[in-house]
């Protein structure tokens, strides 16, 4: 919890992996009570109720996405094979990225080496450092996916 509000206090913006979250003391049941879903299909839940809105979000998120994948391209980070992950992303009010939790998925043998993972979460720390969705709401937000990334 000193961590999450230590972060929050300067403003650190972290990539991780939900594990690593966990180790370092951001509590996911905490990032939850802070951050409300962006989308959520009872729109009264959501930040963004109206379908304008809620296509305005998906819209800004598939685009994060594709700018992430342009900038590990740009890198020279490569993907050996298609590798599913599954991605929380904690947004301010600004639509910066306060956090951007991840998990690659699947068997042990579809997952990335411990090396390839690090060089991974090293150049999305540096995406989402200056990273920003034409976004804005009242609130601090969230949005999840699973993604699949693909080798060019």
């Amino acid at each position: 919890m000193l961590l999450l509000f230590c972060a929050q206090a300067f403003g650190q913006k972290l990539a991780m992996t939900f594990q690593d979250a966990a180790k370092n003391g951001i509590s996911f049941d905490s990032l939850e009570q802070i951050y409300k879903s962006a989308i959520h299909v009872d729109a009264s839940q959501a930040v963004f109720k109206t379908d304008a809105e809620q296509e305005s979000m998906y819209k800004a998120y598939i685009k994060l996405l594709q700018d992430f994948g342009k900038f590990l391209y740009a890198h020279q980070f490569k993907w050996e094979h298609p590798t599913k992950c599954f991605n929380r992303i904690y947004f301010n009010t600004d639509g910066t990225i306060d956090y951007f939790l991840f998990n690659f998925l699947g068997q042990p043998a579809d997952k990335l080496a411990a090396a390839k993972e690090k060089e991974f979460t090293q150049l999305l720390n540096a995406f989402i450092k200056d990273y920003q969705i034409p976004l804005t709401a009242k609130i601090k937000f969230a949005q999840c996916s699973p993604t699949t990334y693909m080798p060019e």
